[in-house]
């Protein structure tokens, strides 16, 4: 059987068009294929309990750290306060979420405290070890809590630097690394929020 030449074009031209009409060049980690992420529940700083499965319809952008990060959660929060400035009335559709990895000293107030000084709509969530261990291994974050026996501190803990996209449908479709530039997580996530 013999191929024309036109033919094999315009099916390459198809295939160009197909590509092009898809998903864009997103800027994270890509999960491929995206996969339902794992549910949980914890206790917002308002009081009030957090199922991520009743996130549905905003895309969520799920940070672990904790209050006495003296870098990397800082800096990722207010990179997400950026982005929702840059959204304008589409950061309605966003919820960021900030599982603490430290509930010993991550009080509701301290986490409150915390999460207001970056935007008053981010939600700091807690609760006991027992129940963010199995959070924190459905999610592969890393975590090791270093001691500091010549500080006030006391210890510190070492954390992967992620921020987790979750899309409308609740799907985790990226994760976007610490350093990645406002505008592009502003593409990302604006991408999610029409698709």
């Amino acid at each position: 059987m013999r191929i024309s030449t036109s033919f094999v074009l315009g099916l390459l031209a198809c295939m160009w068009l197909l590509n092009a009409c898809g998903s864009p060049n997103l800027h994270g980690t890509v999960l491929e294929p995206p996969k339902a992420a794992p549910d949980f529940t914890l206790v917002a700083h308002t009081g009030q309990p957090f199922h991520l499965s009743e996130q549905r319809g905003k895309v969520v952008l799920l940070f672990f750290g904790f209050t006495n990060c003296p870098d990397v959660c800082p800096t990722a929060l207010s990179d997400m306060a950026a982005v929702y400035r840059r959204l304008g009335n589409d950061a309605d559709q966003v919820q960021v979420a900030f599982v603490t990895l430290d509930p010993e000293r991550d009080t509701p107030a301290r986490l409150s405290k915390f999460m207001t000084a970056f935007n008053p709509t981010f939600l700091g969530l807690h609760g006991s070890q027992a129940e963010i261990d199995p959070i924190v291994k459905a999610y592969g974050v890393t975590v090791v809590r270093r001691e500091l026996p010549n500080s006030a501190l006391k210890y510190t803990i070492d954390h992967s630097p992620f921020v987790y996209v979750i899309d409308k449908t609740g799907t985790w479709r990226e994760m976007l690394q610490d350093g990645v530039p406002i505008a592009d997580m502003v593409t990302d996530i604006r991408y999610f929020i029409n698709s």
